[in-house]
């Protein structure tokens, strides 16, 4: 029987039963709260249904401005936007400026003129609401990334557009270069003076918490052991491990990928024991860096997680895509991203004739490939992997490093534990087996991308001495066994592989990490001078320790050797 928890709680201490559940309450406290004060503001994060606003209206005030109105119009910001948008269906550029670049300034002097002049009740309702006023009492509206990019799905169109039936691929492509960090830095302008926190994630229960309640589950949760949100998706190549490991509902035909450890994209729940709210994970990592992220990861990479866990399963299923991923310099010269998605393969498991496609065979002529791929993407060949790239079997827990710039993909029949830098969706898709997406359509492959940053000369023997279980043992005693298993020395993430009989004593160095359960039923995660209770991970599960829990033990918790494996960014070398 599976115990891993798909729904992983983080407790806020000093609150307990303090959430307000149901608009009709919540509107109640908010109107016992403005008593005596004139401007109620409500700032939202893109994406929260129009159907909230018309519930506020019940509170009936003198004048109500919607900040749709200030924004400039959906064409003129396309027209503004093109360069970071791009043409691309996936691809976009990374926007490094403010929301009030997309602002109307005519018309945000004309809202703000008019909540100064105005003698009686006013709300300002939507995203950038505190552009025109502070709010007397401020609400905010958060969202998390997933639930966005599930409305995307379903016909939410892109902030201030009107794009309802485009590709969701390319709304995607837009609120994560564009929009999501605009009103990421917008929010933190506001996160310290924000009264109440209101989850819109479930239109059916909102539920709202106090700001000062939000901050400080916040500062608790960068002090002690926890899980993200997971969520799963189905994919053409997907498979069945999943379903039964990750207690998923059976409906779908298969699960291809899960998210169980990326900041960036996962969401918290924060438990106040009569509700819990939802709330994005970058709200942690944006307002708690350095306690969490440490000083040094921070000083390399600011407010940004860098490390990823991913599943990746094909068990029963098919191959993924033939694929390789930018170099630092490309993909910060084209997308204007700081770093790349340096990888590697954990076989969390492993069927018959698993196998991992890694690195060129000796030999081959460039061109050749590459005119091959340019055929084979047009429908006029099927492109012979195996003539080009390294098929090399797979068993449960080996481990293939993939620095960017190698040619790559898992087979199927495999379970893979992904363990990469963020950023998000950089795979230059070289060859998808002549199929269709989910959707119908094409997937987008990118070999004109791909053909800049493979690195010709990671061939068979480079690859099997580099990349293929460059395991090495770290130390061997009665308690515990530890080894590296990667990264490749190109990448900065650190990989350790520790087997528990009974403890071990993890010195973090005021680093984050993040592990995974890859053998056994249960550990404890226990603290060394009493500062957090211990917190109990089941197998598969991706858990994070932050840099301020500095050490902590990994107990095992059954009656057989466990296998953690755990992440950090290595130090640079002095």
């Amino acid at each position: 029987m599976s115990l891993y928890d798909r729904f992983p709680k983080t407790v806020v201490k000093g609150y307990e039963n303090t959430a307000i559940i149901g608009m009709e309450n919540i509107l109640n406290q908010i109107q016992k709260d403005m008593e005596g004060k004139k401007v109620l503001c409500f700032d939202a994060y893109p994406g929260v249904y129009d159907e909230v606003l018309e519930q506020i209206k019940t509170l009936d005030p003198d004048v109500l401005i919607n900040t749709k109105d200030i924004f400039k119009d959906g064409k003129t910001l396309t027209e503004q936007l093109q360069y970071h948008i791009t043409d691309d269906r996936v691809f976009g550029r990374m926007y490094y400026g403010e929301l009030s670049n997309f602002v109307d300034t005519d018309k945000l002097e004309a809202a703000r003129k008019t909540v100064e002049e105005s003698d009686g009740f006013v709300i300002v309702y939507g995203v950038g609401a505190t552009l025109v006023h502070p709010g007397d009492v401020l609400v905010y509206l958060d969202l998390a990334r997933w639930e966005i990019t599930l409305r995307y799905r379903k016909g939410l169109p892109n902030f201030q557009c009107d794009n309802y039936d485009e590709d969701s691929l390319r709304k995607i492509k837009r609120g994560f270069f564009i929009e999501w960090r605009v009103a990421d830095k917008h929010k933190m302008s506001v996160f310290d003076r924000i009264d109440y926190f209101l989850d819109t994630n479930n239109m059916n229960e909102m539920k709202m918490v106090t700001g000062q309640a939000v901050r400080e589950g916040l500062r608790q949760v960068a002090l002690q052991p926890f899980r993200c949100v997971p969520y799963f998706d189905p994919g053409v190549w997907g498979g069945q491990w999943m379903k039964e490991v990750c207690n998923l509902p059976k409906d779908k035909d298969n699960y291809a990928w899960s998210f169980d450890g990326v900041p960036e994209e996962n969401s918290l729940y924060l438990d106040f024991k009569n509700a819990y709210i939802e709330l994005p994970c970058m709200d942690l990592t944006l307002y708690q860096p350095v306690p969490f992220l440490g000083k040094d990861v921070y000083a390399r990479f600011g407010a940004e997680f860098p490390i990823r866990f991913d599943f990746l399963d094909t068990m029963e299923g098919q191959n993924l895509s033939l694929q390789v991923h930018p170099l630092t310099e490309y993909i910060h010269r084209t997308f204007g991203m700081a770093y790349t998605q340096d990888e590697s393969y954990y076989m969390l498991d492993a069927g018959d004739n698993a196998c991992v496609y890694l690195g060129l065979k000796e030999g081959i002529d460039k061109e050749e490939m590459l005119d091959d791929l340019r055929a084979a993407n047009r429908g006029e060949i099927i492109f012979d992997a195996e003539k080009y790239v390294n098929r090399i079997p797979a068993k449960k827990h080996d481990h293939f490093l993939i620095p960017a710039g190698t040619i790559h993909c898992s087979g199927s029949n495999s379970m893979v534990l992904e363990i990469s830098a963020t950023p998000y969706c950089f795979t230059f898709k070289l060859w998808d087996w002549a199929r269709v997406g989910l959707d119908g359509k094409p997937r987008p492959v990118h070999v004109e991308h791909g053909s800049k940053v493979i690195q010709w000369d990671r061939t068979t023997p480079w690859v099997m001495k580099n990349l293929v279980n460059a395991t090495y043992e770290i130390t061997d005693n009665e308690h515990y066994r530890e080894e590296h298993t990667g990264l490749h020395e190109l990448e900065f993430i650190e990989t350790r592989r520790i087997w528990i009989k009974d403890e071990v004593l993890i010195e973090n160095e005021g680093n984050v990490n993040m592990l995974n359960l890859i053998e056994g039923q249960t550990c404890d995660v226990v603290s060394v001078d009493g500062s957090f209770e211990p917190f109990t991970v089941h197998y598969a599960e991706t858990f994070i320790v932050p840099a301020s829990v500095k050490n902590y033990k990994l107990v095992n918790t059954t009656n057989s050797q466990i296998g953690v494996l755990r992440a950090y960014v290595r130090k640079p070398k002095a």
